[in-house]
Order: C-alpha cells, then structure tokens, then sequence
C-alpha cells in the first residue's frame, strides 16, 4: 500500500532518531540534537478533530437523512484519516467561519465550507492549499429578458453575505442597481422566486440544487473570478496542522483519491 508523504516523513525520523541515539550515547558535550521535522498538530481535543462547516452548500456541505455530508466532509475526513482521529463537525453561519472567529477562539481545529481563498480572509486564517476551483453565475427567472448584467441596471441582485459573489456583485453592479445580502444561500432563491429581486448569484458548484429545486430558474451569465476553495485554520496558530492538510490534498491528487471523491459528488452536477 503506498505510503503518505506525513507517513513516510515520520518514518524517516523515527529512524533517523534511533541512529541518532546509537552514535552519540557516550557523547558527552555536545551543542544540540537534531529536531524532528514532521509535522505534529496539537488538536483542541485528543483523538478528535473538531471541525466548523456550514450547511446548505449543496454538494459540498449539506444534510441527506439527517447526517451532514459532501464533497468538503470527504476531503476534510481523509485529513482525519492521515490524523487516526474522529470528526466532530459543527455547523456555523457561513460569515462567521469565513470570518475566522471560531478557528481564533479555539472553537475549531479546521474549517471547511467551500470558502473562496482571498486577500482580506487571509489576514485572519491560514489557508491550504487550493483543493477546488470555482466561477460565478447569474440566476434570472426564465421569460425575465436579462442576459446579462448589465440588464439589471436599476434592478436588485441577491448574494449571499461574505461570498465572492457579493464582492463580485458590489465591484460591478451596474448604475443604480441594489445588491441584497442574504445570511444563508438558500435565501437567494426565495428572493428570487418571489420577485423580491431581478437576479441571484451563485458559485457555479453550488447553483445545481437551485436549479433543480426551480424549474423556473436559468443560468444566464458566467463569471471567471479566479476563485479558489481551501481549508480553513487557526491564524499563525496551526502550521504543522496546516502541513498535514496540505500533504493529504497533495497525496490525494497523486493517487486518485481526489478525482473519485470529485466524482462521487459532482458527477451529475449542471455546469
């Protein structure tokens, strides 16, 4: 069975250790010892990983026969699995993991919940590396005559509070045109639906569901933003955490394990 880049690092220095003993046990004098390098995270409770995630991001985190699961459950379980630990998730408004609050009073270990990787987050989390990437779309009732973003001048567009699409929305809403912020994302397409607005953006990933949940919807405008998803964790307070992290989506990428879970969860998933 192929080893994991934590595993066979830790091998290394458990050998090199005994060596290490085996050389210098008459030494007398000497200036220091090697330190181990492997990465060893210190985790709030032993033998859990307590991860914050939020629901409703449908198909990467949301409830299915009153269990929490998705893509970002999978990827943060194998995290779990590389750790020997359990995962203990709790559920948290999106804008407050996005905020970093839980990770930085030691609520959470990790966060996961398809957050974009951006500047301003970035001054408050540590991110990992990228593990999924993600575009923007507008949502528009079907016979509405908007094609376009432009088409909304003087009208209401829905975003979902703390997401690329408000900040996308804000920095290129037409004259006169209101961005409506909503808490939860399933707001967007109650909103929408009950004409309290003209348009709904959504990231592409996540817009199947409500198109699926209203016929009614379509797709008619794309945004390359050039968002990133990643993992979140405490600011400057978990690096060796934060290698784990890195190593595992890493390992998964060379050896399949990423693209069978992407297809597990985005097989059937409108573009």
């Amino acid at each position: 069975m192929k080893r994991s880049k934590v595993q066979m690092v830790r091998a290394a220095v458990a050998t090199a250790a005994l060596l290490g003993l085996a050389a210098c046990g008459s030494a007398e004098g000497s200036e220091g010892s090697t330190k181990s390098t492997a990465p060893d995270p210190t985790l709030l409770r032993d033998g859990t990983m307590t991860v914050c995630t939020s629901e409703g991001r449908e198909p990467f985190v949301f409830e299915r026969g009153g269990k929490v699961v998705g893509f970002d459950i999978d990827l943060v379980g194998e995290v779990a699995k590389e750790l020997d630990v359990k995962v203990s998730l709790v559920t948290e408004d999106f804008n407050e993991i996005a905020s970093g609050k839980p990770l930085n009073a030691n609520f959470c270990d990790v966060a996961i919940a398809a957050v974009s990787i951006d500047g301003d987050r970035a001054r408050v989390v540590d991110f990992s590396s990228p593990y999924f990437n993600a575009k923007q779309v507008m949502v528009v009732q079907k016979g509405s005559g908007i094609k376009s973003l432009e088409d909304v001048v003087g009208g209401r567009i829905a975003v979902q509070e703390a997401s690329t699409g408000e900040t996308y929305a804000n920095d290129n809403r037409p004259l006169d045109t209101q961005i409506q912020s909503f808490t939860d994302v399933g707001d967007l397409a109650d909103a929408l639906s009950g004409s309290q607005v003209d348009a709904a953006i959504y990231d592409n990933n996540i817009v199947a569901d409500a198109i699926k949940d209203n016929p009614n919807f379509e797709i008619v405008e794309e945004f390359d933003t050039g968002e990133q998803y990643g993992m979140l964790v405490k600011k400057d307070g978990n690096i060796d955490l934060l290698r784990v992290i890195n190593d595992v989506l890493a390992d998964m990428q060379e050896d399949g394990r990423y693209d069978t879970i992407y297809g597990d969860w985005f097989a059937n998933a409108s573009s």
